[in-house]
């Protein structure tokens, strides 16, 4: 999902700069107990890569394709019962946004929305200015750990010479793009900055829906501009033409609608289990159990590694972070993220973004940027709960690690 909000005055008003913020979310196809039935008794702790469908997403994605099959420009009763569907999904998705059902545009995903936004700035400059204009061709300022739909994007815009990107280093010591910085990268062709809400690698919101994008823009086309990518039959106010996935969109509405109701509950549960999940990696063996850890704890105390082996890649003092994610690395030679996770009978994780799956074990570079030595970085893993994770299967998920752990220095032993 992006999130494009309106234009705001930099500096002494001579320039306008749109800011938009974005959130990438991840969001699984298969209603929770079909999933969890699948998994054989697995630990699945990659809630940000996707997430099962909660049961009542599920029903509504059902529900839809059954009884909201027409096609929703069509003005008889099976469109009309489709269009129905998707304004009730925009009510939700602005409610929780906080804006207005006009505010959203859906798109086939985030990659699609951050793109589109990227297009309407670069679009708008050249509206605004004219080409021969003494400023040159747009500029977009963004930090250096953004999604590759952000970042890959400037850097073909940046080859074909249509662009110009400044990605601004986060703070070793905050993890973040500080805001000094980023406004010291404006210049006056500048006309997009665009950051992170959350970094995908180190916390991201996850809404527990259907696999399909939103793009919030603040009164498109008016008070913001929104340039469309695509064109034909006028879907979306022409901003995404296209027939609309009618049941993908009420599943999405769904989920925003149980985050409206529950979302201060969700966080509370998730970051009690994230919290433990740290507690318990970073454990002495020989030491006392915290007084909230030490009834019930069964195989805690076993299947902890201590201090001493575990470095937490994501905790930045004075840094808030989201409530459901864990990146860290167990130190120690050969024990790269992805050897580790090969080795797991139980755990179902990853070392960082799903779409950087097949680059081996080259570090992150969104922990390299935030100077995580590489041979930390390598041995990273991220773990990242669900607002149905429990501590029992943390307990087994950390055992499946540690044994993990046994068996490769075993096999490196001389």
């Amino acid at each position: 999902m992006s999130w494009l909000w309106g234009r705001q005055e930099v500096g002494d008003g001579s320039q306008t700069v749109t800011l938009t913020v974005t959130a990438v979310m991840g969001a699984g196809t298969e209603p929770a107990e079909a999933q969890c039935d699948s998994l054989e008794g697995r630990i699945y702790l990659d809630y940000n890569a996707t997430t099962p469908l909660a049961p009542e997403v599920a029903q509504a994605v059902c529900d839809a394709m059954y009884q909201a099959w027409g096609n929703p420009s069509s003005s008889h009763p099976a469109g009309s019962k489709a269009k129905e569907l998707i304004g009730s999904a925009r009510e939700s998705l602005a409610k929780m946004l906080g804006g207005r059902p006009e505010d959203i545009v859906f798109t086939s995903g985030g990659t699609e929305a951050n793109n589109m936004v990227i297009h309407t700035a670069c679009r708008h400059f050249h509206d605004s200015w004219g080409t021969g204009d003494s400023r040159g061709i747009p500029h977009i300022v963004t930090s250096s750990v953004e999604h590759d739909s952000i970042r890959l994007p400037l850097e073909q815009l940046e080859k074909e010479g249509l662009a110009e990107a400044t990605f601004v280093p986060v703070s070793p010591r905050s993890g973040q793009a500080e805001v000094d910085d980023v406004l010291a990268a404006i210049q006056p062709n500048t006309c997009l900055v665009s950051v992170m809400l959350a970094n995908n690698e180190t916390g991201v919101i996850m809404f527990h829906g259907p696999r399909i994008g939103a793009l919030y823009v603040r009164s498109p086309g008016t008070a913001t501009p929104l340039h469309p990518m695509l064109f034909g039959g006028g879907q979306e106010r022409s901003f995404r033409p296209g027939t609309e996935n009618t049941p993908m969109i009420a599943g999405l509405g769904q989920a925003a609608e149980l985050v409206n109701k529950n979302w201060e509950a969700y966080e509370a549960h998730m970051r009690d289990v994230r919290d433990y999940l740290e507690a318990t990696l970073a454990v002495s063996t020989s030491g006392p159990f915290p007084p909230s850890q030490a009834a019930g704890c069964g195989a805690w105390s076993r299947a902890s590694f201590g201090k001493q082996r575990i470095r937490f890649n994501s905790h930045f003092k004075g840094s808030k972070r989201l409530c459901n994610t864990c990146n860290f690395s167990i130190l120690g030679p050969g024990l790269q993220g992805r050897r580790v996770l090969a080795h797991c009978k139980v755990l179902l994780a990853s070392v960082g973004a799903a779409c950087h799956s097949e680059k081996g074990d080259r570090p992150s570079p969104v922990l390299l940027s935030c100077r995580i030595p590489p041979e930390v970085a390598q041995n990273a893993l991220r773990l990242s709960v669900g607002r149905g994770t429990t501590r029992a299967e943390v307990d087994r998920a950390v055992q499946d690690l540690k044994q993990a752990v046994e068996q490769l220095e075993q096999d490196q032993a001389p």
